[in-house]
């Protein structure tokens, strides 16, 4: 199955967690390297600083002491003349009563404050590193280091540079790791879409063979699976064995009980016809009933035998085509107009015997009741995912009185006549929804736009 959205899918699901893991593995690896990164360029950028460090103070602690704090002649970097450039050295005595300092010419007049007086711990060799802020708000990477010589005095000596050298590295490092993870996430989610799609391959074909079943293309799941999906579509073919088991059982049974129930039915209905008196008239007529409701019984098993093997397909336009034909000599005193529209290549999935049945009951309920008109409207509606049924509605509408809302549940009992006064059973709209709903149909009642009744049947298409 291809991930499709909504959050009910497998795919979905697979697809969403596979994107949450590499999203946070991406950040977390992206955060160490970068962090790594920056490490390695601070590093990088202490040699450099330390380099200038160490000349200032070998001049140092190589000067005789004097009124005046030493200054190293040469560093080689023109940065520490230009005024304000971001890279300063600052040498200080801190042994007397006061601090005396000695700046870089591009310090100017400014002082920086000291990483010992911020509380920066000692490193290797008495080294201290850390950020300061300079004259003109730069951000500056320092190092610096104490220097002891004993009666000749105690100096602090410290290197600074312009931190955006840094800053602009990292950045650069970051972009381009950002644009490599994009790469390598895009290609990452490309493959899990690609194994979702392969992986559950299996799962549509079953899908695919469900449905089947469920049209009535196929009575069992065939092919063969992987052994992780194996015992699911033996599993699903056991059910579906023992239901197709437990249909015929309760089929047979209800036409043994129905065939044993005849014979007596017959002799009760013999002897009572032998008489002319009260009691034989009511044996007659509750024997007739019950005849009449074995024979519905027996219909609804042989009905269900059809439905439950695999379906024939036919033609719906011709067979409304011929029952409007039909109807209109059947009320021809009513000189009835039958308007047939619709889709040309609209097809059922089933017997035709049943749907001319269900079309002859509806059509004829509608001419009876209808003044002057009738209108049948056929299209067929596709699925709404992949492995839907398909269904036709067949629409059928009339010109005559209608029915209340409220009295339009009472259509389909069985037996149920609203009006006396038309001729007819009351088993038509019964037999009607009974056959819809083995179909997995269903039957809907509401007001026509030409004033009567409006009638929808719901069916398997092909």
């Amino acid at each position: 199955m291809t991930p499709q959205p909504g959050t009910g899918s497998l795919a979905f699901r697979l697809f969403l967690s596979a994107v949450v893991v590499t999203a946070a593995v991406l950040l977390v690896v992206g955060f160490v390297l970068s962090s790594l990164y920056r490490s390695g360029t601070e590093r990088a950028f202490d040699r450099r600083l330390d380099i200038y460090l160490k000349t200032i103070v070998a001049e140092v602690a190589g000067n005789s002491p004097g009124p005046e704090l030493p200054a190293p002649q040469a560093l080689g970097e023109p940065l520490f003349l230009f005024p304000l450039s971001g890279w300063y050295w600052q040498v200080s005595r801190t042994d007397g009563e006061a601090r005396r300092t000695r700046a870089s010419r591009s310090l100017v007049d400014a002082v920086l404050p000291l990483l010992e007086q911020s509380g920066a711990e000692d490193g290797a060799g008495g080294l201290r590193e850390g950020y300061l802020r300079g004259p003109e708000g730069q951000r500056l990477r320092v190092v610096e280091r104490a220097l002891d010589l004993g009666q000749d005095g105690r100096f602090v000596i410290l290197v600074a540079g312009d931190a955006t050298e840094i800053d602009g590295e990292i950045a650069s490092f970051n972009l381009a790791l950002v644009g490599t993870f994009a790469i390598l996430g895009l290609a990452f989610l490309l493959t899990v879409m690609f194994q979702i799609r392969f992986g559950l391959k299996p799962l549509k074909r079953i899908s695919e063979a469900l449905a089947a079943v469920r049209s009535g293309k196929a009575e069992r799941l065939e092919g063969d699976y992987p052994e992780e999906v194996g015992p699911l579509v033996r599993e699903v073919n056991a059910l579906i064995d023992a239901n197709r088991e437990i249909v015929e059982r309760s089929r047979m049974h209800v036409g043994n009980l129905a065939h044993a129930l005849k014979t007596p039915l017959s002799v009760l209905l013999n002897e009572a016809g032998t008489r002319d008196d009260p009691l034989a008239q009511r044996v007659r007529d509750q024997a007739g009933v019950m005849r009449g409701q074995v024979a519905h019984h027996l219909e609804r098993a042989r009905m269900a035998a059809r439905v439950s093997v695999p379906a024939t397909v036919c033609e719906v336009r011709p067979i409304l085509v011929a029952m409007a034909r039909t109807m209109e000599k059947i009320h021809r005193a009513k000189d009835l107009a039958i308007d047939i529209r619709g889709a040309e290549d609209v097809r059922f999935r089933g017997e035709r015997q049943d749907i001319e049945e269900m079309v002859g009951n509806l059509v004829d309920n509608a001419c009876k009741w209808a003044h002057g008109r009738v209108e049948v409207e056929i299209y067929s509606e596709p699925p709404r995912q992949a492995f839907d049924r398909s269904f036709l509605h067949l629409i059928i509408a009339d010109d005559g009185p209608g029915l209340a809302p409220a009295r339009r549940a009472e259509v389909g009992r069985r037996g149920r006549r609203l009006d006396e006064s038309k001729p007819g059973s009351g088993l038509g709209l019964s037999i009607v929804q009974e056959l819809a709903s083995l179909y997995g149909g269903r039957l809907e009642l509401g007001t026509a736009s030409i004033g009567g009744l409006r009638v929808e049947l719901v069916l398997p298409a092909a």
